[in-house]
């Protein structure tokens, strides 16, 4: 346990310490402050952390990938998430929480979606009471609910724990970027 909690606070990104309000102690400081905003990015917070992004990834990424393909994809991936970074970040400078996941590159991808692919139909699992039943809702809005779900838990939450901030800020910055991204030349 203690070696899982060392890793995540060498790895993961730490706002107070990224903005240098803060420093790590010697045998926790593993690589740069600035270099957590990618590592950070490939780390989760449990199993059901890992999954969730990955369906989300898997769901919507696809799309993207094929408009992008492979590097701009990547690239567009990286940039979204270090935006979603700085979103987290600026609700709260002094945090000395590790953030981690793919949430906010992943949330860049949604925003993307949004803008490219508005009325694709997503299959969506729907709850009603014990019943469990498939059916396609428009993008535009599976993807505006998630999107006022992110806002109204960062709001309410406070400091929870999830960077809720940060599925905002990558939304946003998925959104704005991707035609600037989609019509770079080869």
């Amino acid at each position: 346990q203690e070696e899982l909690r060392d890793f995540t606070y060498s790895y993961g990104l730490i706002p107070s310490v990224l903005m240098g309000i803060d420093q790590l102690p010697n045998d926790l400081f593993k690589i740069s402050p600035v270099g957590t905003i990618f590592t950070s990015m490939f780390m989760h917070g449990g199993w059901m952390h890992l999954i969730g992004n990955m369906l989300y990834l898997w769901i919507f990424g696809n799309n993207i990938e094929d408009v992008l393909g492979k590097f701009r994809f990547i690239i567009f991936y990286l940039v979204c998430g270090t935006l979603a970074s700085m979103g987290h970040i600026t609700t709260d400078l002094h945090s000395d929480i590790p953030m981690v996941g793919a949430s906010g590159a992943i949330s860049g991808i949604l925003g993307a979606y949004l803008v490219l692919f508005p009325h694709a139909r997503v299959k969506t699992l729907i709850f009603l009471g014990f019943l469990i039943t498939v059916i396609r809702i428009p993008a535009i809005i599976l993807l505006v609910i998630w999107v006022l779900i992110q806002v109204f838990s960062g709001v309410a939450a406070g400091d929870s724990g999830v960077a809720w901030f940060a599925h905002i800020g990558g939304f946003v910055a998925g959104m704005i970027l991707i035609l600037p991204f989609r019509d770079m030349k080869h």
